[in-house]
Order: structure tokens, then C-alpha cells, then sequence
């Protein structure tokens, strides 16, 4: 037997097998028809010579009983011959033995109408040998025909002999017809059984695949069905379900990103992917019966469905993310601490500094020094204050929000940076800021604006221009600062709220920054119940919005009158 290694490449053996297999099948099938056609043939015949002999016969018994004997030993060779183990080209001496003995039944008697009889194996052979079979099966059998009505001149004057010949000529075009069109059927349906084969073999094959590879990530993912059923789960999210399951199956406490406050119910992110929410890295910390706590990241997305259903299917990615953010907790209490060490021998170096220059009697050359030293100590306290503020979490950071007019704290944002020495001719337009309320803390608030409006001077070009605009929609009081700066590109849009990131175009025109006031910030407004929103252009400049509440919530919304453009028109 030839091994598999030994069989030539590239040839595949399983067209042939199906071949075989779909013939061995056709050979059957055609066997099981030739003997029902052949035990039709039997009972007609007995009917017919019980009906015959019962009226009286006239014709030569003796052939005709010959015939008949020969129509019920074919029927006993046709049901009891091992046909499986002959070629199958073999059955055709049935219906021509047939053929025979239905010429010795017809010259027996010429005017019994036995000759209708022909018309079982013309059927016989023009359905299971194609055109020779038809040719072949009409042929000899008005052949038989002709022979039987030759030896009785009477019927040669009757014009209803040419009747039959037509008959079996149309009943052979027949059966050959459909024989034809019935095996087309059969080969296409064996194409399509073939394809279908081919496709659930590809299927299977990309669903091993797709298992594999899910398989191999570190990544868990869940496919969630539109009706809340998981059909897909790989090694890694059973495996961390295992962990973070007890031996109730009962789910253990969630928490939020701070790790201290307890997310429940519907809340959770995979009740949230259950109703129909999208979310990206939603980040939570579960502490398991057993074993330490861990952080995870959640993603979900919804997939695409072809009539556009809301409820389509969606697929949770679930990522451990415990030592990520062990680091990040590591890496803010390194550098707080290291922050509140720093902040008090600095602020005593500024005291010191600033009674020497308090002194009358100190040298020009020396105040300027102290001067120079003095500015630089201040940057560097201010720097160390951003880095404990980015080094607090958002959670931490006390906010006591009230009913405010945002009017008054983008005035006074506004006035305190325009008189700064690092305005760099920067003109503030106050003139689309008019009086809107916001449910805030008016001093956190004050400190994101004096941040932006730091920001867009900072980052602005030489007497260059920032708009602020103020407006209340809906439940939302936004506050908008424009600038006519380096602006953003992509990359940056994408990581600008990141801590210590500072933008490539910034980096290029030179302008120091610890990359830490928007992300302390965000913190700050999304404490405050709200979020910050960025649109740039590179090289024309930027716009922040920043979205707050306009009531307290719970509140009803109340019907603005007619906005003012008096209250803080004009120019800063």
C-alpha cells in the first residue's frame, strides 16, 4: 500500500473516490429500477394471459407460453442476481431477453395487443443505457414487431400497424430525454453537494483557525449574541471567569478605576454590553475570593449587521491590566512623595531669596542674580505642584460644586493672564462671552481656564489672537477657547489628555511644559460631572470646549431668556 509521503503532491485522490462512489450509487439505484420495471413487466403479463385464456384463446399456446415463461425467469434473474458483484452492463440481457419474449407472446397471437408490452424495455434501455440503450431497445423491438406482423399478412393491409413503431420511437425519445435531463440534475446537484462539502470544510478549517488563534492571545474575548447568549469564549477569559469566580459561581465586589468605589448591578460592564452600550478600556478592579485583586480592561464594540440592528451582536476584549496600573499606583506615591519632598526646602529657598531682595543695601549685579534665581524657583514650585496635582487621582480631588454665573470666572481668568509678563501681546476677545449658569466649583473651574488660557497664550504665535465664548444647551453650559496657535495633529489629538505628553508641533517651536495641565484638567471637569473636547488644525490653531452642568442634577432645566453680549463684550 503506498504511503501517504509516497503519493505524488498536488494530486488529490478524493475527486476520484467521490466519482467512484457517486457511480457505485447510480449503479444501484439503476439495479433497484431495472428489477421494479421487470416485476411491473411480470404482473402485467400474468393479468393479461389470465384475462386472455379466461375470454379463450385462439392463438398458438405453446409460444405463447414460451414467452411468458421467458418474462418470469428474466423477473427471477432480475431480483435474485447478485447484480453488485457484476458489471452492470450486464442487466441489459433482461430487457432484451424481454424484447424476445414479447415477440413469441405477440406471433403466438398478432391481434392480443401484446405488442403495447415492447414499450417496458424500450423504457428500461433508453433510461439506463443513453443513446445505444434508445437507439438499441426501438430497434430490435420493431424489429420483433415487424417480424410478428410478417407472419400474419392480414395485418399488413391494417394502416394501425405503423401506429406502434411511432409509439415506441416517441416513448424511447422520452425516457431517453429524461434520463438525460434527470442525470444533469444529478451531476449538478452533485457540484452543489461538492461545494457545500467544499465550504463547510473552509468553515470548519477558519473556525479552528479563529479558536487557535483566540486561543493562543492573552487577550479575553466574549461574543455576545443579540439575545444576551455567550457563543464564543476563548482559554483566556475562562480562565480568568475561573479565577474570578467562587465555588458558588457567585461574582465577586467590582470596582471602579480608583479601586474604591463599588460599581453594582447595572452598572457593571457586562451589563452595560448586555443593554446595547460601546465603551473603550473601561477600567475596573475585582477582588476575587482567593488571591489578590486585579485590574481589568474592558472594551466592547457592537458588530455590523446587515438591516441595522441596534441589538446586532457585540464582542467583549477583556485585558489584565494588574500590573499596569500597580505601576502607575507605584509610579504617582514615588512621585508624590518625592514632590512633597521637594516642595518645602523650595518654598523656603523662595522666602530667603525674597528677603535678600528685600535687602537696600544689596548690590545691583547680586539682585539680578537673585532675580533670575527667584523666577526660576517659582517655575520650578509651580511644576512641582502640577506633578501633585497629576500624581492625586481625579477621585481625590475635593470639589464643593455650586450654582455659579460663568461669567465672572472667564473675566477674571482672562484678566489675571493678560497681565502677566508672558501675555506676548496676545489679544483676549471677550466679546461672545455672555452670562450662563453652571452647576460647578467656581474655584476648580477657574483653575482649568487659567490652565487653557495659559496654554493658548503660551502656545500662540506673537501678538496673536484667543476668542472665549460662553453658551448654555440644554443641561449643558459650554465654554469655549479658540486660539490662533501651532495647533495639532493627529497624534497629538490622540494623546494630548495623556500626563507628560507634549505635542510634536509644540516640541518644535520650543516651548517648555511638563505635558501635565490638560490632563489635570480633564480630571477636574470630569469630576465637576462634565468633559473636555478638542478640535485642531496644525498650523492654524486650536479649539478646546469645555462641557459642564448647567443645573444641579435632578434639577428641572430652566428657559433661558435672550443672551446678553454686554456683560463681558470688548476686548482684554
Amino acid at each position: 500500500m503506498q504511503s501517504p509521503e509516497s503519493r505524488p503532491r498536488g494530486v488529490d485522490q478524493r475527486p476520484r473516490r467521490r466519482a467512484r462512489q457517486d457511480a457505485a450509487v447510480v449503479d444501484r439505484t439503476a439495479i433497484r429500477n431495472a428489477a421494479l420495471n421487470q416485476l411491473v413487466l411480470a404482473g402485467v403479463v400474468l393479468v393479461l394471459t389470465f384475462l386472455m385464456f379466461h375470454h379463450g384463446f385462439t392463438g398458438n399456446i405453446p409460444v405463447y407460453f414460451a414467452g411468458v415463461v421467458i418474462v418470469f425467469v428474466l423477473t427471477a434473474v432480475a431480483i435474485a442476481a447478485p447484480w453488485g458483484r457484476i458489471p452492470f452492463a450486464w442487466t441489459v440481457v433482461v430487457p432484451l431477453g424481454d424484447i424476445i419474449a414479447i415477440s413469441l407472446m405477440r406471433l403466438a397471437d398478432p391481434v392480443a395487443g401484446t405488442g403495447l408490452l415492447f414499450a417496458f424495455p424500450v423504457l428500461w434501455l433508453a433510461s439506463s443505457f443513453a443513446l445505444p440503450g434508445f437507439l438499441g431497445g426501438v430497434g430490435l423491438a420493431i424489429v420483433g414487431f415487424a417480424i410478428s406482423t410478417a407472419m400474419d399478412p392480414r395485418q399488413l393491409t391494417n394502416f394501425a400497424i405503423f401506429l406502434l413503431p411511432v409509439m415506441l420511437i416517441a416513448i424511447g425519445a422520452t425516457s431517453y430525454t429524461g434520463a438525460r435531463r434527470a442525470a444533469a440534475q444529478r451531476r449538478l446537484l452533485r457540484r452543489q453537494a461538492e461545494i457545500l462539502a467544499q465550504a463547510l470544510e473552509r468553515s470548519r478549517h477558519q473556525e479552528q483557525l479563529l479558536s487557535e488563534v483566540l486561543d493562543t492571545a492573552d487577550l479575553g474575548v466574549l461574543h455576545i449574541e443579540n439575545d444576551g447568549g455567550i457563543s464564543v469564549m476563548n482559554d483566556a477569559q475562562g480562565h480568568l471567569q475561573h479565577l474570578l469566580t467562587d465555588a458558588d459561581g457567585a461574582s465577586p465586589p467590582v470596582y471602579a478605576r480608583d479601586g474604591r468605589t463599588r460599581i453594582l448591578g447595572d452598572e457593571l460592564p457586562l451589563a452595560r454590553a448586555l443593554r446595547g452600550e460601546e465603551f473603550d478600556d473601561e477600567r475596573v478592579w475585582i477582588e476575587p475570593v482567593v488571591g489578590e485583586r486585579r485590574a481589568l480592561s474592558i472594551t466592547v464594540h457592537r458588530l455590523a449587521s446587515a438591516d441595522a440592528d441596534p441589538d446586532a451582536a457585540a464582542v467583549l476584549v477583556c485585558h489584565d491590566v494588574t500590573a499596569e496600573m500597580s505601576a502607575l499606583q507605584a509610579r504617582d506615591l514615588l512621585v508624590s512623595s518625592v514632590s512633597h519632598e521637594l516642595r518645602t526646602p523650595l518654598t523656603s529657598i523662595i522666602g530667603h531669596i525674597e528677603l535678600a531682595l528685600d535687602d537696600p543695601g544689596l548690590p545691583q549685579a547680586a539682585a539680578s542674580s537673585l532675580a533670575i534665581a527667584d523666577r526660576n524657583a517659582d517655575r520650578l514650585l509651580s511644576l512641582v505642584g502640577d506633578v501633585l496635582a497629576a500624581s492625586s487621582h481625579a477621585a481625590t480631588v475635593p470639589v464643593t460644586p455650586e450654582d455659579v454665573d460663568v461669567l465672572e470666572i472667564v473675566k477674571a481668568s482672562a484678566q489675571s493672564v493678560v497681565t502677566g509678563e508672558s501675555s506676548r501681546n496676545v489679544t483676549i476677545d471677550l466679546s461672545r462671552v455672555v452670562p450662563a449658569r453652571a452647576y460647578v466649583d467656581p474655584f476648580r473651574l477657574r483653575q482649568v481656564l487659567d490652565n487653557l488660557l495659559s496654554n493658548a497664550i503660551k502656545y500662540n504665535r506673537e501678538g496673536g489672537r484667543v476668542s472665549l465664548m460662553t453658551a448654555t444647551r440644554d443641561r449643558k453650559t459650554l465654554i469655549l477657547v479658540e486660539d490662533t496657535g501651532v495647533g495639532l495633529d493627529e497624534e497629538d489629538l490622540a494623546n494630548i489628555f495623556q500626563r507628560y505628553y507634549r505635542g510634536a508641533a509644540v516640541r518644535r517651536e520650543g516651548v517648555e511644559g511638563s505635558g501635565l495641565g490638560l490632563s489635570i484638567s480633564r480630571d477636574i471637569v470630569r469630576r465637576l460631572g462634565g468633559d473636555i473636547y478638542v478640535n485642531s488644525t496644525l498650523g492654524v490653531g486650536s479649539t478646546f470646549t469645555v462641557s459642564v452642568p448647567s443645573v444641579r442634577p435632578g434639577a428641572p432645566t430652566q428657559v433661558a431668556g435672550p443672551a446678553r453680549t454686554t456683560g463681558g463684550g470688548g476686548t482684554a
